[in-house]
């Protein structure tokens, strides 16, 4: 089975974890999907790859980019079902859910501790990835915006 990570983000945003966490499954050799749940959200997280540190950038691929569709890049950004690059790891953010989990080593939904709806929309993902069978481990922010495991 897929194991299946839920990270709540309390003290920081998507915008500043997600670079970090993609670095770390690059670290790995580990092709990426990161899936948003509406355009706009996918185009706000490709710029952020290539923005996000003066030092660095992730290069990735968006759909909609055209020709090729970025299947040999090692990050694949979107809002449907697609893995062109044999990802391992599945990012699901910003309202996205994932439909098959079972295609990946490891996914990863991120969800904003302050958002009423994100959080009952994980508590939701949680309860039906659990039902399947899936392993699930829990990370929560602590103060300084390091991951802890929970439970």
């Amino acid at each position: 089975m897929t194991d299946i990570h839920f990270y709540h983000l309390t003290t920081g945003k998507l915008e500043a974890a997600l670079p970090q966490l993609v670095e770390r499954c690059r670290g790995r050799e580990w092709n990426v999907v990161i899936q948003a749940g509406q355009e706009a959200a996918r185009d706000e997280l490709d710029e952020l790859l290539w923005t996000y540190n003066d030092e660095s950038f992730l290069p990735h691929w968006r759909e909609g980019n055209g020709p090729g569709e970025g299947g040999d890049n090692p990050i694949w950004l979107t809002t449907g079902d697609e893995r062109p690059n044999n990802a391992a790891v599945r990012f699901v953010v910003a309202g996205a859910t994932v439909s098959k989990p079972e295609d990946y080593e490891r996914v990863i939904t991120m969800f904003d501790g302050y958002d009423d709806n994100a959080v009952a929309q994980a508590r939701s993902q949680w309860k039906e990835l659990k039902a399947a069978g899936h392993t699930l481990t829990y990370w929560q922010q602590n103060e300084e915006g390091r991951w802890g495991k929970k439970g």
